[in-house]
């Protein structure tokens, strides 16, 4: 199983790679800075991400009354924004991919430091948990390697070798449906003990209707075009899993219990987001 996670992990990589590197590869300045002036945008995003969406998470964990180590997994996940899933979900959607990119990375870099505090208000007011400090800076600087990084240099090409970009642009985002579906098969090979042991809770529900309600909310919290706003509630659907298996490290001692129901929630709510997305590529794709 060590090797199976070994394996899983560095194809997880070359996953967000070799995802945001395609993304960069279609990206352009003016889209970009449609993105980031856009303001309204920028605020309904981080509203939605640092606020409503923790506040949802620890919502349906009291509401369903999970044991401590399911409730813990949750909010970990809620409060964990800018999952590097986010911009493939705007690809299977169809939507608006260099946007999609472009807040993630923004998401996952302003939630390396939102992180830490969002949890620790919501454990302890919930009387559940331990304090958790993390690596802000080790946190900060694998988003850059891995998903600013990749993009950036995608985007150089676009403008500096537009027609190798271009070149480049249908293998590299075939790469990135390849790894993908190899990472959501080797989480289900490698966790599904786990995922059954949930089966008797309401964890794996709270982790679907989680992952629904922050598409809907992402998506009625966005300014746009309707390819632009569904593609903000992708990115909000799908969570950021370094931060929140580092705190469970650090806090928590690697309890197999919280891990379990980590893969659980975070499998679970894949599960809801990824049919979204399919629905609306389809409905794209008609005449």
């Amino acid at each position: 199983m060590d090797t199976l996670h070994m394996v899983l992990n560095a194809v997880t990589v070359i996953f967000i790679a070799a995802t945001m590197f395609a993304a960069g590869l279609g990206a352009t300045v003016p889209a970009l800075r449609g993105v980031f002036t856009d303001v309204p945008l920028l605020l309904l995003a981080l509203i939605t991400n640092m606020v409503v969406i923790p506040l949802l998470g620890w919502g349906l964990g009291a509401l369903f009354h999970l044991p401590s180590a399911s409730f813990i997994a949750l909010v970990l996940v809620a409060s964990s924004p800018g999952g590097p899933f986010g911009a493939k979900l705007a690809m299977v959607q169809k939507g608006d991919v260099v946007g999609g990119a472009a807040m993630q990375v923004l998401l996952a870099s302003v939630g390396s430091l939102t992180f830490g505090p969002t949890v620790n208000g919501i454990l302890t007011a919930a009387d559940v948990g331990t304090n958790v400090s993390l690596d802000v800076g080790a946190l900060v600087g694998t988003v850059a390697f891995l998903q600013l990084v990749p993009f950036a240099i995608g985007l150089l090409m676009r403008h500096c070798a537009t027609d190798v970009a271009r070149s480049w642009h249908a293998p590299a985002t075939a790469v990135s449906n390849v790894t993908f579906l190899v990472v959501l098969a080797g989480m289900l090979l490698g966790n599904w003990r786990d995922v059954v042991a949930l089966l008797g809770s309401l964890a794996l529900l709270a982790g679907f209707l989680l992952a629904v309600a922050a598409f809907a909310a992402g998506t009625l919290l966005a300014t746009g075009p309707p390819t632009r706003r569904t593609t903000m509630g992708g990115v909000a659907a799908v969570r950021n899993a370094g931060p929140a298996l580092a705190a469970i490290g650090i806090a928590f001692g690697d309890q197999p219990a919280i891990l379990g129901a980590l893969a659980g929630v975070l499998l679970s709510g894949l599960a809801a987001a990824l049919p979204i997305a399919t629905v609306l590529s389809g409905r794209r794709s008609a005449p």
